[in-house]
């Protein structure tokens, strides 16, 4: 199972809405540790990395992990995420 660290997850909206979001692309078993920043799934974890990016949790390692959009990019996520689960 393919494991990803990532920055920017906040909570418990971060975490929902990065599941339901690799779901819809195919990712199955998805499980994210918000304190180590970390997602585990099973599929294409270039897929994964191109959504994630784009939803504002870009690789650690990558040049867009210290993006300020990036950063407001998971803020707007994470409002949705919280939004879904209430």
């Amino acid at each position: 199972m393919p494991s990803l660290k990532v920055v920017n997850i906040k909570c418990g909206g971060c975490e929902q809405n990065i599941i339901s979001s690799l779901e819809k692309k195919g990712l199955k078993n998805i499980k994210v540790n918000v304190a180590k920043q970390t997602i585990s799934f099973n599929g294409d974890v270039s897929v994964a990395k191109k959504k994630l990016s784009q939803m504002g949790y870009p690789p650690a390692d990558s040049k867009e992990a210290n993006s300020l959009l990036k950063k407001t990019k998971s803020y707007v996520s994470c409002v949705i995420g919280k939004a879904k689960k209430k």
